[in-house]
């Protein structure tokens, strides 16, 4: 694993999508005139994430990145999932707008949004589920969408992986090669 991440892809993939929210934060600040670092910018996070329909869902992670839950003390929306607080705006986040980059399939950014969410949200998300979401967001950053039969057939050898083995693979070749001859689990 390359720091947190899985593999040096997922890293550089999560590197591209935070520099992105910090574009698209700074940009709204530039908007509103406010200076980072100021009440006024926590002010306008809280208004962002209590109206994420109002805003690109980039806007609304970065507006969580720079606040602090009330509950738990933490990253709002990164708290543990018994923090009411963070799970609350952690499923809020989800009401924000999403529109697809040029040049990529219809509900790519659905799918870069959903997957980024559960890479940085680990705890929040089964093994299954994490494995599928960051091994596939670099294909998606650069453009892919898989059709349903594909995600299909990848979530029917992540069913076989063992959690241990969800955690450990960093490459979708990792999956088929343990999975080969398995039945599924």
């Amino acid at each position: 694993m390359v720091g947190t991440w899985r593999s040096l892809l997922l890293a550089q993939a999560i590197g591209q999508i935070e520099a992105e929210l910090d574009l698209a934060w700074a940009r709204l600040l530039s908007d509103f005139d406010v200076a980072h670092g100021t009440a006024d910018e926590t002010a306008l996070g809280w208004l962002v994430v209590d109206n994420p329909e109002e805003h690109d869902w980039r806007v609304v992670d970065a507006a969580l990145d720079r606040l602090s839950c009330t509950e738990c003390g933490v990253t709002l929306a990164r708290g543990p999932a018994t923090c009411r607080r963070c799970t609350y705006h952690h499923e809020l986040r989800f009401a924000a707008r999403e529109t697809d980059r040029p040049n990529v399939p219809p509900g790519n950014e659905h799918a870069i949004r959903v997957s980024f969410a559960v890479a940085r949200n680990r705890t929040r998300y089964s093994p299954r589920a994490r494995v599928g979401y960051e091994l596939l967001l670099p294909d998606l950053v650069a453009g892919f969408l898989p059709t349903t039969k594909q995600a299909q057939a990848a979530k029917a050898l992540i069913n076989k992986l063992t959690p241990e083995e969800c955690d450990r693979v960093t490459t979708f070749d990792e999956v088929e090669a343990l999975t080969r001859t398995r039945p599924a689990l």
